[in-house]
C-alpha cells in the first residue's frame, strides 16, 4: 500500500481561484498541516514551499479534479520531480454524514491515496492534451448539429402546407440545401416568413457544424497517428474511438493494470447473483466515455469480424445470452486494448 512507501501525503482540493492543502502523516493518517494558496504560478510555488516545510521526506501529492482546476497544480509539481496522483470527488454519502468544507475534502483526498483508492498519475503529455481538447470540441459540434437537425424536421412538421410538402420527402443532403437557400417573399404571411428564416437559420447551423466536426476530426486522426498507430489496425477502432482510449490511457504507469483499465472503462464485471441464479453484470461506473467508445467497438464486431460472430454464437450454444456475451466481449477488448497499449513502443508526447 501507498502508506508503506510515504512518509507524508499532501491532498489538494482545487477550485477555480484557491486550492487547499492539507498535510497527512502516512503512518497514523493524522492532519499535520493545512493551507490554501492560489490557483495561479505563485500559488503553485507556495504550494511546494509548504510541503517542503510541512511534508519534509518521502511524500506524494494526492490531487482531486487533477484533470480540471487542478491540472496546472498537477503540471507544475510534476515538472518539479513531483509524484502526483488523481484522486476522485468524495462520495455524496461521505460528504452527508461527516460534512463538508475545502479543508475537509483536502484530507480525505490524502487519505483516499492512503487507502488506495486513488484512479492513477494524472493525464500527461502534450498531445494527449491536444486529443482531448479537440474530442471535447468535436463532440459538441456534433452535439449542435444532431440537435439541430431534430429542430429542422419539427419545424417541417408544423410549416405551412406549402413548405411542408417541399420539404417532407426530401433526403438529408438535399433538405440542408434547399433550406439554406430559402428566402423571404413579400406576399408571404408572418408565419410562413418565420418558418423559411428558422429553416434557413437552422440547416446553415447544420452545415457549419458538419464542416467543423469534419475538421476537427482530421486533426484527431493526425495525432492518433502519431501516437497509436497500431489501434486504428484493430477491428472496429477508428478515429475517434482510438483518440479516447489513448485520452483515457495516458501514459505507462498512470493506469496499474488492465483489470484497472477495464474498472475505469465500466467493463470489469461485477457479481450479480441471488438464490439459484449466478451471474454477473456490468459496472456503471467508470469513465463512459471511455465505455462507450469500447461499446461502438463491439458493435461494429458483432456485425462484421466473423472471429465475434463464431464467439457469440459458441456463448449462446453454451447458454449465455447474448447480453451476456457482449459483456465478455467487452472485457476482452479493454484487456486486450490496454495490453497493445502498454507494450507498443514509447508513445510521442
Amino acid at each position: 500500500m501507498l502508506a508503506d512507501e510515504l512518509d507524508y501525503v499532501v491532498g489538494v482540493d482545487t477550485h477555480r481561484d484557491e486550492h487547499v492543502l492539507a498535510v497527512v502523516a502516512a503512518a497514523t493518517g493524522a492532519v499535520l498541516a493545512r493551507r490554501a494558496v492560489g490557483a495561479n504560478a505563485g500559488g503553485y510555488s507556495a504550494a511546494l514551499r509548504f510541503a517542503e516545510e510541512a511534508a519534509d521526506g518521502t511524500r506524494s501529492w494526492a490531487v482531486e479534479g487533477a484533470g480540471h482546476y487542478g491540472a496546472g497544480l498537477a503540471r507544475y509539481l510534476a515538472s518539479r520531480g513531483e509524484t502526483v496522483l488523481e484522486v476522485g470527488r468524495t462520495l455524496r454519502n461521505e460528504r452527508r454524514l461527516r460534512g463538508k468544507d475545502d479543508p475537509l475534502d483536502a484530507v480525505r483526498a490524502a487519505r483516499a491515496a492512503l487507502a488506495g483508492e486513488t484512479l492513477a498519475l494524472p493525464r500527461s503529455g502534450q498531445r494527449r492534451e491536444a486529443l482531448r481538447l479537440l474530442l471535447i470540441a468535436r463532440r459538441s459540434a456534433v452535439d449542435v448539429r444532431r440537435e439541430a437537425l431534430v429542430q429542422l424536421r419539427s419545424v417541417i412538421v408544423t410549416a405551412p402546407d406549402r413548405i411542408r410538402e417541399e420539404l417532407r420527402r426530401l433526403p438529408a443532403q438535399r433538405l440542408l440545401k434547399r433550406c439554406s437557400r430559402l428566402r423571404r417573399s413579400g406576399s408571404a404571411t408572418a408565419d410562413d416568413l418565420a418558418t423559411r428564416l428558422v429553416l434557413r437559420s437552422l440547416a446553415r447551423r447544420i452545415e457549419a457544424a458538419t464542416l467543423e466536426a469534419a475538421e476537427l476530426e482530421r486533426e484527431i486522426l493526425a495525432h492518433v497517428r502519431a501516437l497509436a498507430p497500431r489501434l486504428l489496425e484493430e477491428p472496429g477502432v477508428g478515429p475517434i474511438g482510438a483518440a479516447q482510449l489513448i485520452v483515457a490511457w495516458s501514459h505507462p504507469g498512470r493506469v496499474r493494470s488492465e483489470a484497472a483499465f477495464a474498472r475505469l472503462a465500466g467493463v470489469a464485471p461485477l457479481p450479480a447473483s441471488s438464490g439459484q441464479t449466478s451471474r454477473h453484470r456490468l459496472s456503471r461506473g467508470g469513465d463512459r466515455q471511455l465505455n462507450r467508445a469500447l461499446h461502438t467497438v463491439v458493435l461494429h464486431r458483432r456485425q462484421h469480424d466473423p472471429a465475434t460472430k463464431a464467439y457469440i454464437a459458441k456463448r449462446i450454444a453454451e447458454g449465455k445470452s447474448r447480453r451476456d456475451a457482449t459483456r465478455l466481449l467487452k472485457r476482452y477488448l479493454a484487456r486486450h486494448l490496454y495490453r497493445l497499449l502498454q507494450n507498443q513502443e514509447p508513445l510521442r508526447a
